[in-house]
């Protein structure tokens, strides 16, 4: 059996079939996402159909199955031209390929296709189904009421819903598959936002080694000085040690005094705002709303024992975020300074994290938050210009080092990992 029609008609309405099961799937997909990102629009025909989705779906669903049919027919009719009629595994044969086909041209890209450009699709067709949605109404409406009276037959009893929590992991392969449209940047973002609750206080804030600070104790016109000439709006204010911080003071409580020449010790110590204390191990997503709940900016970190181990400013958790913005002058940043060979010219007190993210290496953080800390664990001894130690198959030389610690270092690009033979050779 065959269509009383040519050969090549018959196939151009099978190509023309496939096309249209392409547009629906496309126009489906392409209405739903955009959607998810706008609200109304201004095309009156979209907003028609964005306002009676449920219907504009089932409209979608019953075309599209009915040029499946149509198209899985002629295909039929159409495969004696090329299959023996006698043999049923050349008629199962022609259906995959035909399924396959469908699933490719008609399932696949069209969906892909209408995640990247919705606008294209929603807009060029919004008229055309909207007038066909009208015209079928009362077939759509009934299918679709059928459709809705059998799910509430089949609704279950109300149980109390738990939502699941996604582990960070799980979120960010969610960013990465719904943000096709979101610009890169701020995928970039909604991944960092993610990533602060895998990240704690002390990975990111300033050691204690490098806190800068006026001490109470001090000679009066010396920290007089230090305060006038501040490059910081907030002033950290301890006494006799950075081991006993009193708190923070900010500028602005002062240049009136100052100004009158009213500005002295009690004056000074009456400003200060009690420093905000925080343990180690805090995340930094549930630091930006402790920030948020205190009313504060900056905090210091203690371990176990209430020893001081840094500070912490909301502006660090930001800079997680959106990148480094501060124009601090000083910042107490190391810099990293590439060479054409490669290799990484450091300071040992540079943070692992920064360098993992700036050399793109993948240096253990588990353990020292310093490169100096990590190589004097590794070395068990203390460091000497000239050493040379495997790291994760970096090669790092000591260069300089000052009372005990490494100043100055170089990271070499990573060695090659020995094949199997070579380990064994080297074992024995």
């Amino acid at each position: 059996m065959n269509l009383q029609l040519p050969f090549s008609l018959q196939m151009s309405l099978l190509v023309i079939l496939i096309l249209c099961i392409a547009v629906l799937t496309a126009s489906e997909t392409a209405l739903l996402t955009y959607k998810r990102w706008h609200a109304a629009s201004r095309n009156s025909a979209l907003n028609e159909l964005l306002a009676n989705l449920d219907q504009t779906l089932a409209f979608f669903q019953l075309f599209k199955y009915l040029l499946i049919i149509l198209a899985t027919i002629l295909v039929l009719l159409i495969s004696p031209e090329f299959i023996d009629i006698r043999l049923i595994w050349q008629y199962l044969a022609a259906l995959l390929l035909f399924a396959l086909l469908l699933l490719v041209f008609a399932e696949l890209l069209p969906r892909k296709l209408a995640r990247l450009y919705p606008e294209t699709f929603v807009y060029a067709f919004a008229s055309f189904y909207a007038l066909a949605l009208k015209s079928t109404w009362p077939l759509v409406a009934s299918l679709n009421g059928l459709a809705n009276f059998i799910a509430k037959l089949c609704k279950p009893a109300p149980v109390s819903r738990h939502f699941a929590k996604f582990s960070g992991a799980e979120l960010r392969q969610l960013v990465a598959i719904e943000g096709v449209n979101i610009p890169p940047e701020h995928l970039e973002m909604l991944t960092s936002i993610v990533d602060l609750e895998s990240t704690a206080v002390e990975d990111i804030m300033i050691p204690r080694h490098q806190l800068v600070g006026i001490d109470l104790a001090g000679d009066w016109a010396e920290l007089e000085q230090q305060l006038i000439h501040s490059l910081f709006t907030r002033i950290m204010i301890y006494e006799h040690s950075v081991d006993n911080i009193l708190g923070f003071v900010h500028l602005r409580r002062l240049l009136p005094l100052l100004a009158e020449d009213k500005l002295d010790r009690e004056h000074l110590k009456a400003a200060i705002r009690p420093a905000y204390f925080i343990p180690k191990g805090t995340s930094l997503l549930q630091q930006l709303l402790n920030f948020r709940e205190q009313a504060r900016r900056s905090a210091i970190v203690v371990d176990e024992y209430g020893d001081i181990l840094g500070m912490l400013a909301l502006e660090d958790i930001l800079e997680e975020i959106v990148g480094e913005f501060s124009t601090v002058p000083i910042r107490h940043e190391h810099t990293i300074q590439v060479m054409a060979d490669g290799s990484a010219w450091l300071d040992g007190a540079s943070s692992i994290r920064d360098i993992n993210q700036s050399l793109n290496l993948n240096l253990p953080i588990d353990g020292p938050k310093t490169i100096n800390g990590l190589i004097m664990e590794h070395l068990e001894s203390l460091p000497v210009p000239g050493m040379t130690v495997l790291i994760a198959q970096h090669p790092m030389e000591i260069r300089k080092t000052r009372k005990n610690a490494i100043k100055t270092l170089i990271i070499y690009p990573a060695l090659p990992m020995p094949s199997q033979k070579e380990f064994e050779y080297g074992k024995n």
